[in-house]
């Protein structure tokens, strides 16, 4: 029997989802989360062999829960409606096993915890496609501007954090707008945040 964990924070779907695998001869449902907190405390709980993970929860993220995993031996597999590059490259970092999208078919879970079971990685098509073209063009550094940025903080507070000259942040930030092709900076966070490229 292949035990299963869902996160998800819509009920609906939750209960949806664990409705439709207890169905399956081989598969049982033996804890449900509806944020990435709650999923990593069942995982640790149950030992279960894998984990179903949406991204967008509350608490915490499916890809923080998935990092967090990454030394366990739950199997993740995440579930979600975001088909962003860059969320797809932070789950392939943290180890995840397959990438599905909510509109695949219902039967295709099912077949994809099976192939996950059987050590197969299972990833959606259409990550696949551009998944090398969307790498994050920004360094570390200016990554923690545009977080800091969108954090609200005016170039003085940035300096002060990362203990650089208010001269050296407006480099920054020029340099940012130019790699993504922007010409403010709520069009880089904008577009960051639609890539999935923010922590």
């Amino acid at each position: 029997m292949i035990r299963i964990v869902i996160a998800e924070d819509q009920q609906m779907m939750l209960g949806a989802l664990g409705s439709l695998l207890n169905l399956e001869d081989d598969i049982e449902v033996v804890g449900q989360a509806s944020n990435g907190k709650e999923a990593v405390s069942l995982v640790n709980k149950y030992q279960p062999d894998i984990c179903i993970m949406d991204i967008e929860m509350p608490e915490k993220s499916g890809l923080e829960a998935a990092e967090e995993l990454k030394r366990s031996d739950c199997k993740v597999i995440i579930l979600t409606t975001f088909a962003r590059s860059g969320y797809f490259q932070r789950a392939i970092k943290a180890g995840v096993r397959a990438y599905l999208l909510k509109d695949s078919p219902s039967d295709e879970l099912a077949n994809t915890i099976r192939s996950v079971m059987a050590g197969r990685r299972i990833y959606a098509p259409e990550l696949m496609d551009d998944v090398y073209s969307e790498e994050n063009p920004l360094t570390e550094r200016e990554r923690a501007v545009l977080e800091l940025i969108a954090d609200g903080k005016n170039t003085k507070e940035i300096a002060t954090q990362l203990n650089i000259k208010a001269g050296t942040v407006r480099n920054y930030i020029s340099q940012i707008m130019d790699k993504l092709h922007v010409t403010n900076r709520i069009e880089a966070i904008t577009q960051s945040r639609k890539k999935g490229w923010f922590k």
